[in-house]
């Protein structure tokens, strides 16, 4: 009887614990029997600016946190962040724009790491013997080709009246991503945008081929100073599940790190399951996204650490471009809880 009594209250004790442990949003602990699984949109296809993520995969950060990873392509960083607020990914590669733009319009995301410390987007161009363009003042009348839904439509006014130029400075066209690149090399447009870590090495690659060489223009280097892209989920994931998040941010992070100290074979590593990127674009982009995961303003602080005064000045500036009426503090678009 006594010995039935005992096994009905070790089940008993064990129902609770299970209980409690949902009611909390724990996952299975790293080395547990139970495997979490999660799908990550990277906003665009595998580059070396998601590298990192890429790395933690093929090295097995992930799975030693007891986290089974799946990623896939994105259709923009707006649309990655929004699928995230939607539940369709737990995670996603998004910027401090798309986060304030989906908030804006009721949704629940925040940034909790940054991978751009800088923002990574640039006027690339072709270079020509006749034409220098060094300066804003130099791309006077010239045409800009951006994504149809690219937030370059509303920063590159924004950013030309920070520098006391008229909005209409540069000729805004809304283009199909697809068209943007050969449409710059093949002189039907002036400039096209481009960003570091992700198609600007692709570009480069391109024109070499076609004898040319592309030059750019760095935003940050004309009083652009934003936050980029970094990692992304929703305000329920933080609070139902934050050990999850907490393990995916670590191994990720990781994944950078390891990315900074071997690049070359963490392009090898991302080659392995992504057979048909090219390699040289690849460690090109490697190199870029090394150059800015890394915020040396921050002082010892871990990858992916954010500072509330220049989150403040990308809402301040973000607001003001995109004309967003909905007040956003810094609190309520990033938080730091994970990578300290």
């Amino acid at each position: 009887m006594n010995v039935w009594l005992n096994r009905i209250m070790v089940a008993a004790v064990i129902g609770v614990i299970a209980i409690v442990s949902l009611a909390c949003g724990t996952s299975a602990p790293p080395g547990g029997s139970a495997t979490r699984k999660v799908k990550v949109n990277l906003a665009w296809l595998p580059q070396g600016s998601t590298g990192g993520i890429l790395v933690a995969i093929g090295k097995g950060f992930y799975a030693e946190n007891g986290l089974e990873v799946e990623t896939m392509r994105g259709y923009g960083g707006q649309r990655a962040v929004n699928e995230v607020d939607q539940g369709l990914f737990e995670f996603g590669y998004g910027d401090p724009v798309s986060v304030m733009i989906n908030r804006s319009q009721g949704g629940k995301t925040r940034l909790i790491g940054a991978i751009n410390t800088q923002w990574p987007g640039a006027l690339c161009y072709v270079e020509k013997p006749d034409r220098k363009l060094e300066s804003l003042a130099d791309l006077k009348g010239l045409s800009l080709g951006g994504g149809a839904s690219s937030p370059v439509h509303n920063i590159v006014p924004a950013w030309l009246q920070a520098n006391r130029l008229t909005p209409d400075h540069v000729k805004l066209l809304r283009l199909d991503p697809a068209v943007i690149n050969p449409s710059l090399l093949e002189g039907k447009i002036d400039l096209a945008e481009c960003w570091e870590g992700a198609n600007r090495p692709v570009l480069s690659s391109l024109a070499e081929k076609d004898g040319k060489k592309i030059g750019w223009l760095r935003y940050r280097d004309f009083k652009l100073d934003l936050y980029g892209n970094g990692l992304v989920t929703t305000e329920k994931l933080i609070a139902e599940q934050p050990d999850l998040v907490r393990r995916f941010v670590q191994a990720t992070y990781k994944g950078y790190e390891f990315m900074r100290e071997h690049p070359q074979e963490a392009a090898e590593i991302i080659l392995k399951s992504h057979k048909l990127l090219d390699k040289k674009a690849l460690l090109d982009q490697i190199a870029e996204t090394n150059q800015i995961v890394a915020d040396a303003s921050v002082g010892n602080k871990r990858l992916g650490w954010m500072r509330e005064d220049r989150m403040r000045s990308t809402a301040d500036f973000v607001k003001k471009a995109f004309n967003l009426t909905v007040p956003a503090q810094p609190s309520e678009i990033y938080t730091n809880q994970f990578v300290e």
